[in-house]
Parts: structure tokens; sequence; C-alpha cells
């Protein structure tokens, strides 16, 4: 779901510097190499595709600890449907000719379709096509999750130039018991309250709206777990909507005891901006970090509000559930034209995209972990050439590295957390955060606990 009339706002600000994100390095050509294994995969809301796809990232990043909640669990207000499988599905002419064929590409069945072997004449057929015609030459993405049906997708322009006459509709599909999957893998961290990274897994053949996601998700996760950490962290995947129902409807009390911040992930493989959806509150510690972080990223960065949701924030933020998540990504979901089509393939997702998307991430995760209260230990101005952060000789202008460090000292007085310290000297956390590091190491800086309803021990941050 998405809005037709999206609003933003731009961030920015700060001082920034895009070419250590956009620049392709080895995670990127990584994430884009695993992709071109995981795209052909007819995924859905739940069946073997999600399983394959979990299977393999847990083979390439991290092992995933696998639930299957079956067919008719009653979960909130849903319930589990039966499993979808597909086989194969053809549509033939009037003159035997293959008008669409599921074995060129998965989005040419309407997700879900209950089988069907008959013949149909071109009126009757109609009813069971879809086509976008302000996009002639795309195959759209459509499904009927709730309601038995059956359909193909087709390019407008073949739609339209379809010959009279009767048709053969063949879909070779199951819908029955079975179980909708979920996965996850956590690390343990120093202490027990938690940060949330989710994504879905439950699209077919499509590179920004599916596979973006838990990509950079499973990439994250191996790397927090490369050296030991402050939070403990949660990364889950699940198919969208039904499947963050039923993840939330047996995780929720330990969510609402222990979470501090999540970010759910969506089309975060492009190369076109930077975007995150708030919370409905819109002041959470995920809301200011990931508002920090993408303004300091790129100054085009936009922030939209609770009214433009879209993806699962609409199930971590909803009444009842109230958790502080919100979804990050490059271009927003609904915005881009190649959205929900065949368009969204492996050249609108790139390495660049994709490495930019992880690093934002990453730098969201990097400034939650070095969250404190700064507080400058001295009275006045500490005499900084006597710890080696200023130079010996004084010259016209003071080096940026020395300006920051004495920036850092004069905001740093125990009432602002990384982010509003960052921001009042106009400075990307990432950059700051290993400046409060060294001037704590000569007893300069001690960190006070961040305010808030979770407040944490101080700590040397883990960057």
């Amino acid at each position: 779901m998405a809005s037709a009339a999206a609003k933003s706002k731009k961030l920015g600000g700060l001082q920034t510097s895009r070419m250590d994100i956009v620049k392709p390095i080895a995670i990127g050509d990584e994430l884009h190499r695993i992709a071109n294994e995981l795209f052909p995969i007819c995924r859905s809301i739940t069946g073997d595709g999600v399983r394959r796809t979990i299977d393999i990232l847990a083979r390439e990043f991290v092992p995933y600890d696998v639930t299957e909640v079956p067919s008719g669990t009653q979960c909130f207000d849903w319930t589990v449907p039966e499993e979808w499988s597909v086989r194969g599905a053809r549509l033939t002419g009037p003159d035997g000719s293959i008008v669409v064929d599921f074995d060129d590409h998965n989005l040419h069945v309407v997700g879900y379709s209950e089988p069907v072997d008959l013949e149909i004449g071109l009126d009757d057929l109609q009813h069971h096509l879809h086509s976008i015609p302000d996009l002639p030459d795309a195959v759209p993405y459509v499904t009927s999750y709730y309601k038995r049906s059956w359909g193909f997708c087709l390019p407008h322009r073949q739609r339209v130039n379809l010959p009279s006459g009767t048709y053969r509709a063949v879909i070779d599909s199951t819908l029955q018991p079975g179980s909708l999957t979920f996965a996850e893998h956590v690390i343990p961290g120093r202490c027990p309250e938690e940060i949330l990274i989710s994504s879905y897994v439950c699209h077919p053949s499509m590179a920004n709206n599916e596979l973006s996601g838990p990509l950079v998700a499973s990439a994250i996760a191996r790397w927090l777990g490369e050296e030991p950490r402050r939070f403990t962290y949660r990364i889950a995947l699940f198919p969208e909507t039904i499947g963050s129902i039923v993840y939330l409807s047996q995780r929720l009390e330990s969510l609402r005891q222990r979470l501090v911040a999540g970010f759910h992930l969506s089309c975060i493989g492009d190369d076109r901006g930077y975007s995150f959806v708030a919370t409905p509150k819109a002041d959470t510690i995920a809301d200011r970090v990931a508002r920090h972080v993408y303004g300091a990223t790129d100054p085009h960065a936009q922030e939209f509000d609770f009214l433009d949701r879209g993806s699962d924030e609409r199930q971590f933020c909803a009444p009842g559930v109230d958790l502080p998540v919100v979804t990050a990504m490059r271009s927003r979901f609904g915005d881009f034209p190649e959205y929900h089509t065949s368009l969204d393939d492996l050249t609108l997702v790139t390495p660049s995209g994709l490495e930019g998307g992880f690093r934002a991430v990453q730098r969201c995760l990097e400034t939650i972990e070095a969250d404190c209260r700064p507080k400058a230990t001295k009275t006045g101005e500490p005499h900084l050439r006597k710890y080696g952060l200023r130079p010996d000789i004084s010259e016209r202008e003071l080096g940026a590295y020395f300006k920051l460090v004495s920036d850092v000292l004069a905001f740093a007085d125990g009432t602002r957390d990384l982010v509003a310290l960052s921001e009042r000297i106009r400075q990307p956390a990432w950059e700051v955060i290993p400046v409060i590091d060294t001037l704590a190491s000569h007893g300069l800086i001690e960190r006070l606990p961040a305010p808030g309803p979770n407040q944490h021990a101080p700590t040397k941050s883990q960057s």
C-alpha cells in the first residue's frame, strides 16, 4: 500500500559528503551478486519461494531461526491463509501462439491465483487480465490473497492488440493448508534492550521493492556480529502485512518491554535518493536518528509523515502496538515509476544503491550504539595541547579536526544526547563519535546516560 499523494520535507543542513556513500565497493557488489540468484524465485506471502529465499540469505550471511505458523492461525484480526504454490501457467491465443508464460516472468500470473484450465472468449478473458496503460511495456504485479480469483498480467501494448477468439487459460497451482514462514536472527548484546531490523520476503521478481530490504538487513546482521555490541539486535524477515502481523502476535509483549528503536527496510537499493517514513509521533529515538543520518548523508533526503505510510510501519506503529519503528528507504515505495512492475529489475537496483542503503542503516545503528549525553569534566576550556589535541604551533586558522574537538567540548554540557550535540555543531554523528571517544580517553568528557524511557549506562562507542 502506498499513498498516491505523498508529502515530505527535505532534510539536510549539516556538512555532508556523499562520495563514500555512492561509490560502489565490495559490499554493494556482493549484494548485487546475491540479488541475481534470488531474483528469479517466485515468492508470495506463503510457500517454498519464501523458504528458498531465507535459505540463500542464511547461507550467505547469518543463520536464521525459521518459524512456521499454520494456516488458520488467528493473529489479532487476521487469519493465516492457505499456502499457495504455482508450478506453471500459460495463456494461449486463438491461433495456438503463447500470449504469456509463467516461465518467462513470474509476474505474468496474479498472485494466489486458483487453479484453472479452461477455454474462454476474449471479452470474458479481459476481466482476468491486468495491465498499466501509462506503462505500456511493463508487466504489473497483482495479487488476490484473500479472495479466490485468477488472472494474468501482461504489457498494455500487448493487451490492446489481442485478437478476438477463444483463448486457453491454464494455471497449475494449489491452495491448501500449509504455513506462513518468518525468520529471525538474534545477536545478544551487553544489555537486553533491543534494536529491531526488519524487512519483508514475499514479492516475486522485483528487485528494489523486494530484494533490497532483506539483502541489506542480512548484511547488517553479519556486520553486527563481527564485534561485541551494546544492545541486543533482532533481525526479522517475514511476508509484508500478514507476516508482520503474525510476527507481532508472537513477539509483541517482548518488544514492548525491550525495544529501543526499530528500522524496517524497504526499497533501499536504488540510486535516486534517501527517505524514511516517520512514526506517528515523529519524535522517537528511531525518528531522530534516521532524520539526522539521512539528512547528513544526503541534503536532498526526504522525511515522509506517517500519513504517507505504506509498508510494515503500518503494523509496528498501529494502535495497541505503538512501537518506535521507522521505515528506512532510498526511493519511497510507490514513488518510483517501476514500483510493482517488471521494470523493477536488477538495472534499477545497483551495487552503489545497495551500498548506500547499507551505509545509511549502519550509521543509524552506530549512532544509537554510541548514544549518551557527553559532559565536559573540566572547568573552563581544557588546555588541549597538554593532551595532544591541538598543534604546538598556532596558525591563522584552526584545523578542521581541532575545530571539531573544540566544538564538541564547548557544547558537551550534559544536556544534549549524541544527535542533539551533533546537530548543534552541524556535524554528522559518525564524525562526532570518535572525537567523544578520544576526549573520554583523556578524561575530558564523561558519558551520562541518554535521556528518555530507555536509559542506559554510559559506554564506549562500538564504532
